[in-house]
Parts: structure tokens; sequence; C-alpha cells
């Protein structure tokens, strides 16, 4: 259930207003991948991220994507990130850039060389990232440009942001208030406090309505968490979200796959790479149009191509 609603989610991207413009073939392409994440891509991620780094590939995805705003188009997952790393805000993330770009060296020689970006490892380590810490598999779509520069500046929530802040700047990426409350459950995995570090679960929820950071008699009380997530429980808005998925892992997991895969599509610029992606995928024998239209109706996701 929950990977035909992250295809059906992927999908409907492709028709928004804040996705580029994608081909017939692109989308035909895409939608094979989304089907489909390859074998040696989850060989090379797997390699280079356990659990251990699991939380810095995570915050790195977030951080290049978060750069995107609906006001211009500018920003988004782009591998950007790479030429941002002096930022304050991006302080500790030169180690999640040295694992994309030992994925990268681990992908040489195979058909992914020169056809996956930087911008498609980033996304794709992310996903790894929750994977491995077992959270729900998200197939992520590739073919990526990667930008050549770093994108503006300040567009990333404080630590120190307020509930309305916090909403503003999401709402700018053109995510809604749920789809925030889902991407902000990824701080259930580091040291953050909110329950096991290397565990992807619903324990952020579940800790935001226990408000433990209030205990005064735990002098540890208050590094539980940041402040930017201490006033998410006290707005009404968000609250009803944190219940929902403190009281159901499944649908936390439906919202943020379906949200993951909308946040690292952002600003995303799409190349024509539709002969060597299919060869990259062993999809060489389907290559007219209608074969391939053919050859997706007949098939669905198989446990061991995840």
């Amino acid at each position: 259930m929950l990977q035909t609603a992250a295809v059906t989610a992927a999908f409907n991207l492709f028709c928004s207003p804040s996705g580029s413009a994608l081909s017939t073939q692109s989308k035909l392409l895409l939608q094979v991948v989304l089907y489909f994440q390859p074998q040696r891509f989850n060989a090379a991620l797997s390699k280079s991220i356990g659990k251990a780094k699991a939380p810095v590939v995570l915050r790195l995805a977030f951080h290049d994507a978060g750069s995107f705003s609906t006001s211009d188009g500018t920003g988004g997952l782009n591998a950007s990130i790479q030429f941002e790393l002096e930022r304050p805000e991006n302080f500790g993330l030169k180690r999640g850039w040295r694992i994309i770009e030992e994925v990268a060296k681990n992908l040489k020689g195979t058909a992914a060389e020169g056809v996956v970006s930087r911008a498609d490892l980033v996304a794709l380590a992310g996903a790894q990232a929750v994977a491995v810490c077992g959270g729900p598999r998200i197939a992520v779509p590739i073919g990526r440009v990667d930008a050549s520069g770093p994108d503006p500046e300040g567009r990333l929530p404080g630590m120190e942001a307020s509930a309305v802040q916090i909403k503003a700047n999401f709402a700018d990426k053109g995510l809604d208030v749920r789809e925030m409350v889902a991407l902000l459950g990824s701080h259930t995995i580091g040291s953050k406090g909110f329950g096991a570090p290397d565990v992807f679960d619903n324990a952020y929820f579940v800790e935001l309505l226990k408000k433990p950071w209030l205990n005064k008699d735990d002098s540890m009380a208050s590094m539980i968490g940041l402040p930017s997530d201490h006033v998410l429980p006290d707005d009404e808005e968000c609250l009803p979200y944190i219940k929902e998925f403190a009281a159901d892992q499944d649908a936390f997991f439906e919202a943020f796959t379906s949200a993951y895969l909308k946040m690292t599509n952002l600003g995303a610029q799409w190349g024509e790479r539709q002969g060597t992606l299919a060869s990259a995928h062993g999809l060489t024998s389907i290559t007219p149009e209608a074969k391939k239209e053919e050859w997706l109706v007949g098939h669905r996701p198989r446990p061991d191509r995840w």
C-alpha cells in the first residue's frame, strides 16, 4: 500500500505547478524508475550508508532541497549543497557530502556512471538513510541536472523559529502543514533525543505530545529536540497531524514518503537521458514507447527489486 501511494504521489508531482516540465518520454521513463530502484544503486548506497551515517545524509538532502522558493522558482535539490558547506546552517555536512562522493566512486565502471547525477545521489542517499533505519522504502526518480554554483542564502528555517515562521518557510517551498509535520518527523533519527537514534519510527510525534523538555526534575530534558520542535505541539494547525502520526505509524510513513518525493523534486531540472537511463536500468530491450507502455501495464514492484 505504501509503495502504491508513493508512486501515485510521485506521478502527481509531474503535473504540479512547482515541478519542472517533463516530456512524455521523461515521464514514462521516470515511472519505470519509480517501479524499480536499480540494484546497482542499492549496492553502492548500502556500502556507504549504514545506520551511523544515516542522520547526516538525510540532513544533507533536506538542506539541499531546502533552498527552493516558489517566489522565483530557484533552488531545490540540485547538489548546490556542495558549494554551500561553509554556511553556518550547514555545519557538519561536509561529512555528508564526502559520503555522496564515495557513492559516486562506487558507481564508477557501472552503467550508472555519468548518468546518475550528484543531485540524484543526494536524493537517493536520503531515501537510503530512511530505509536503513527501518523507515519506508522510497523509490526516487532520477535524471536531475546538477547546479554549477550555490543557491540563494537564508531559505532554511532557524533552530529558534516559531511555528508561524516554520509554516511560512515550508509554504514558500510549496509544502503544506501536513507535509511539513511529516518531514519534520525525520528528527526521530540522530542525536535529538526522540527515541532510538538509529530507528526511523513515529517516536518523534509521541515525544512531542509528552513535551519532555518541560520536566524540571530532569536536567537533561531541555536538550531533547530543538526549540523549533518544542513550538509545534502548541500550534493548532500542527497538533492534529502530530496526534495522527503519533497514533498511526503507517500514516506517518505514507505521508513522509509522499512529502519526501515532493521535496526532492522541488525546483529540479530534468535531463533528457531516456536511452542511457533505460540502459542503466537494464531495460535496453524496451525501446518503442508502445512497448514500454505495454510492459508497464503488466508489471508491478517486486520485493527483491527494492
